[in-house]
């Protein structure tokens, strides 16, 4: 599971103690909603000459994704991208242009979304050039350069006008829209030709609930309808996929040469077999080698994993992060996971759901190296894994958070003046410049460490019994879990922190956010559909309402704008002690129906008079909601007869070049 990052494009966090250097140049690019940085891999040069081969080798595995992604996010795709980058290296004309200015524009983005849709509301992107500006650069660029496919100019100009112009033709990435098909409504390229009950109806056959040890059904497979039956194609080598999956495999085998360790180069070699097999039983043999390897300073991952681009929540979406441990700040993480025990055994839900023996919880200070696919441009700061509920309660898991990203984070939000604008009142901003940049990592380790690692499902029940409202509920969970132990004093105890007044700013910071300035991503008129901003949305709004009586949190409208102001920081924990146990109850038991009203009551719904207020203040601030990375540039040095003599890291690149360049060398699927 994935914590995205919320503060640093929401709050201005506090700038303390940051690791990067106050002369590197972040800003790259800045277009549409969207604000392009770049991040420092601090330490790199420290490795040993093995430790950056390997690296080497993995961040080569972690680019050949990248078109996997692109086709799996919108079947057009790749299509699009590559008839986008034709019209820009062929353009001749007057670069000031509107129309080329707007094409730019829409261009950058499509490279941003992995696809034509937002990679957040998961909308279609609107084009501001017009349809006869694009009919005559198109005609411009030679038909060789095109993906034609055999399709005629005719008919291929039609289907580019239908899938870029019409707003109705694929509208939505994923749909979460209550009471609708999900599946046929969602324009994402994980099914086809099928039904969200035929999907449904199959999964519920092939599944063994009397299995103890279930594989994640879906994570690797398309679903379609063959000869009128419905059937599963697997991405895998000689598969779906094939041509990536072949340059990725090979890759990892390189990796696997210079591996730090015999557990380490076993677990390569698992993956390995995982893609050429497409076996899900290898890959959760694959996970559990993963999660049990902790002695190794260089890590990955590499695969299909997370399902948020699923509306079933099944199929994993491609990519992959590369990292090296972060010594000095792991010792805040290790203190978490080493106390486990305690966190779980006096966790404030029913006992029934409590694992009464947690195993295998480890946690690291990562810094990341290279970011691809789901992980890139817009990447998490925090992720804990295996996903697979079994594999967690018998063999743990492994939390990481991404220090120099969240370092990248904060550099460019401070000084924004969005704390000043949207806070209560200076105590407030006080409070977050001092505590917010420690208590924002804090809850990302509670969170990825202990919240998703945390709890059991009972006999019986399926992993996937919540369906679509499955991801928004366990982000949920594990929100919830870090917020009520921010504040317990067995952090203090640790030494984790000093200040018993940290987790306030925390607090304060996230029902700020859930309440009111996350709306700053949402257009006019839209619900809340992304399951990270629904889950703090129903954390916000149920808090806010079942506090009503008491006045925990209220909001304050003063001179004709609207605040949170939290009265009673020890009463809001104990409502999110509550909230806690009730969203532990449904997962632990499989209570769809509690679930799907709890999401829906107070997760998605957005109060217009509220909303448009949030966006007028937000855009006197100039601030880009969405913020993503440029990847550094890794070069290998090689001596007179081939062999790799170091390798070096490089900054310099600029949004356009490394796009451009990713699409040029790491291709696979459109060669």
């Amino acid at each position: 599971m994935k914590n995205l990052i919320i503060g640093a494009a929401m709050v201005a966090l506090s700038t303390t103690a940051m690791a990067q250097t106050s002369d590197f140049n972040y800003n790259v690019d800045r277009f549409a909603d969207i604000e392009v940085l770049r991040y420092q891999v601090p330490g790199f040069e420290d490795l040993s000459l093995n430790q950056k081969k390997l690296v080497y080798y993995l961040q080569e595995a972690a680019l050949q994704g990248r078109d996997i992604l692109f086709d799996q996010n919108c079947k057009y795709n790749l299509m699009v991208r590559q008839t986008l980058e034709a019209i820009y290296k062929n353009y001749a004309g007057d670069k000031q242009d509107k129309d080329y200015q707007a094409f730019m524009v829409y261009l950058k983005q499509v490279w941003f979304g992995n696809g034509i849709h937002h990679h957040y509301s998961c909308d279609k992107f609107t084009p501001g050039f017009t349809q006869n500006w694009f009919d005559k650069q198109l005609a411009a660029v030679p038909a060789a350069q095109l993906p034609l496919a055999g399709a005629t100019m005719q008919a291929f100009t039609a289907t580019l006008h239908r899938v870029i112009f019409d707003p109705t033709f694929m509208a939505k990435r994923v749909n979460q829209a209550d009471g609708e098909d999900l599946i046929l409504t969602s324009a994402n390229n994980m099914y086809e030709g099928v039904t969200q009950q035929e999907v449904e109806a199959y999964f519920d056959k092939i599944k063994d609930p009397s299995d103890p040890t279930p594989v994640m059904y879906g994570l690797n497979t398309k679903v379609v309808k063959e000869n009128g039956k419905v059937v599963e194609k697997p991405y895998k080598l000689g598969g779906i996929y094939s041509q990536a999956i072949e340059k990725i495999v090979y890759w990892l085998a390189m990796a696997a040469t210079v591996a730090e360790n015999p557990a380490q180069r076993a677990y390569i070699d698992r993956l390995v077999e995982f893609y050429v097999t497409g076996s899900l039983k290898t890959f959760d043999e694959y996970s559990i080698m993963w999660a049990e390897e902790t002695k190794s300073d260089i890590d990955f991952i590499n695969g299909f994993i997370e399902s948020y681009g699923d509306p079933l929540g099944m199929t994993g979406s491609w990519e992959s992060i590369v990292n090296f441990r972060n010594l000095a700040a792991s010792h805040r993480t290790a203190l978490i996971s080493d106390n486990a025990q305690y966190f779980e055994s006096n966790s404030p839900v029913d006992n029934r759901f409590k694992k009464e023996n947690v195993k295998g919880v480890s946690a690291k200070v990562i810094n990341a190296a290279i970011l691809a696919g789901d992980s890139y441009p817009s990447t998490p700061i925090g992720i804990n894994l295996p996903n697979s509920n079994w594999i967690r309660a018998a063999h743990g898991s492994k939390s990481v958070s991404l220090e120099n990203i969240t370092d990248a984070y904060n550099q460019v939000a401070a000084g924004t003046g969005f704390n000043e604008e949207f806070a209560f009142s200076k105590k407030e901003v006080e409070l977050m410049r001092k505590h917010l940049a420690l208590a924002d990592k804090l809850h990302t380790d509670l969170h990825e460490c202990l919240g998703h690692a945390s709890g059991k499902l009972l006999p019986g029940v399926d992993q996937d019994a919540l369906k679509a409202y499955g991801s928004t509920l366990e982000e949920g969970r594990a929100d919830l879990f870090a917020l009520y132990y921010l504040a317990d004093p067995k952090l203090i105890e640790l030494g984790i922190f000093t200040d018993p007044d940290t987790y306030k700013a925390e607090y304060y910071k996230y029902i700020m956010n859930g309440l009111l300035t996350q709306l700053t991503r949402i257009e006019p008129g839209k619900d809340i559909e992304e399951a990270h901003m629904r889950n703090r949305k129903f954390i916000s709004e149920w808090c806010y309402e079942h506090g009503k009586r008491d006045k925990v949190i209220e909001l304050v409208k003063r001179g004709g704008k609207t605040y949170v102001k939290v009265n009673d920081y020890e009463k809001l924990r104990k409502l999110f002690a509550q909230l806690l146990a009730e969203v532990q109850r449904i997962k632990s038991t499989g209570d769809y129906e509690a679930g799907r009203a709890l999401v829906e009551t107070y997760g998605v719904k957005v109060d217009p008079t509220i909303h448009a207020e949030i966006l007028a203040r937000y855009k006197k601030l100039n601030i880009a909601p969405y913020k993503g990375f440029v990847n550094p540039i890794y070069t290998a040095v090689t001596d007179e007869m081939g062999n790799i003599t170091d390798v070096t890291i490089s900054y310099g690149e600029n949004y356009v070049d490394q796009m451009l360049r990713y699409s040029r060398d790491y291709s696979p699927l459109t060669k």
